[in-house]
């Protein structure tokens, strides 16, 4: 299998620089974590015609966070330049689920629950590409028209010594661990997507470098140039350890509440700030700020990227009248509550109604009993505790927010 970061056979001749390829290269180059190779992207770059850039995405949920983020931000930056996105929809892969990174087979997908997925995931995407140029195409529509012998035919492309080069696979293995056929089609696939949209370019994480690769293999294969590798980091999340994931709840979505998006900022460690302003808003962290300072600067750039400035401006006001003042009272919205109410119920309904947040049975359990629930000041850490509502009050539900109880009519 092709790999390699350097440039390869028939590269830029020294002292052929051209300025506006230059310049190009260093936005496209910024953040970037592997280019397979820089010389290959140069050489496209300099033949003046736009490319084509492909972004393979399987919609296993529907919302997009900042991870996802990172991706379609460095896609856009190809559109400024004057490129064209090819955004594919795997709604057939996503029905076989793509092993990267794990350590268990990935539960598959039904088509009805990826087909609603792709819809809003395809409209959140669009708050960073623009749609005049971006090319919407779903893998099914050439997937859905093979039959076994065009698989087999495509399955003898590569071999099984390949694919048990992937990490994940070869670890699994020696673990004793399942990898299941129809995993080892996954890499297969996203690499005939490449072939199937002729692709210049593909961005993906820097877990997906080897179904990359197996895209240039099939271009070659089939007498194409093979695409450009370029991946990008994987974005911590909100502990600072696992990769940004909704599953994990340690993600920023980016149609989240411009208050809601500005507080999880906040919660980021000192640590992770240099990486957030990188990847996040692509520029470094300034220099000379206090730490506290840096992570509002932060928190105002995300609610005013995935918001507007007017937004930042207040999503920021609200934040230090609440925290910095530790007033938790200040805009706090107002929730009913029938005497007798029991505590988990009322915290569920509050985040619900009161912020906008969806919070399950289990995680409002986990809230109280670490003691994060206050009623009144006082921690309540009995999940079975029905509180005195009816003379109103401030339930403090996590570190961010509370609302105002007040007794039902």
């Amino acid at each position: 299998m092709s790999s390699g970061t350097g440039d390869s056979e028939g590269s830029t001749p020294a002292g052929s620089s051209d300025p506006s390829v230059d310049a190009a290269m260093r936005v496209l180059m910024r953040g970037a974590a592997q280019v397979v190779s820089e010389g290959e992207l140069r050489r496209k770059l300099a033949r003046g015609k736009p490319l084509r850039v492909k972004l393979g995405v399987d919609p296993t949920a529907p919302d997009i966070h900042l991870g996802h983020a990172v991706a379609l931000q460095k896609l856009r930056q190809f559109q400024q330049l004057g490129h064209q996105v090819v955004l594919i929809i795997g709604d057939f892969t996503a029905q076989i689920g793509d092993p990267s990174g794990r350590n268990s087979t990935r539960p598959p997908l039904t088509h009805d629950e990826v087909t609603a997925n792709a819809r809003t995931f395809t409209d959140q995407a669009f708050l960073i590409l623009d749609r005049d140029r971006t090319e919407v195409v779903y893998n099914g529509e050439w997937f859905g028209r093979m039959n076994f012998i065009d698989i087999i035919r495509l399955n003898s492309s590569v071999t099984l010594q390949q694919m048990l080069q992937r990490e994940d696979f070869k670890n699994r293995v020696a673990a004793g661990q399942e990898v299941r056929l129809h995993e080892i089609q996954y890499p297969v696939m996203q690499g005939w997507d490449s072939v199937e949209v002729r692709a210049d370019v593909e961005i993906g994480g820097s877990d997906q470098l080897f179904n990359i690769l197996v895209g240039r293999d099939l271009q070659k294969a089939n007498g194409m140039e093979p695409q450009v590798v370029l991946t990008m980091p994987l974005l911590e999340g909100l502990d600072g350890v696992k990769k940004m994931s909704k599953s994990l709840n340690n993600y920023i979505g980016l149609t989240e509440p411009p208050e809601e998006m500005f507080g999880k900022a906040m919660s980021l460690s000192d640590e992770m700030m240099p990486r957030y302003y990188q990847l996040t808003l692509g520029r470094d962290m300034p220099e000379g700020l206090h730490p506290m300072e840096a992570k509002k600067q932060l928190a105002a750039g995300l609610v005013e990227m995935y918001h507007d400035a007017a937004a930042a401006v207040t999503a920021r006001g609200k934040w230090e009248a609440r925290f910095s003042q530790r007033d938790l009272a200040v805009d706090a919205p107002e929730l009913a509550v029938e005497a007798g109410s029991g505590l988990l119920t009322v915290v569920l309904r509050a985040f619900r109604e009161g912020h906008g947040v969806e919070k399950s049975s289990s995680e409002a359990r986990r809230l109280v009993l670490q003691g994060s629930v206050q009623w009144e000041g006082d921690k309540v850490t009995d999940v079975k505790a029905t509180p005195d509502w009816g003379a109103g009050g401030i339930l403090k539900l996590d570190k961010r927010r509370s609302v105002r109880v007040t007794a039902a009519k």
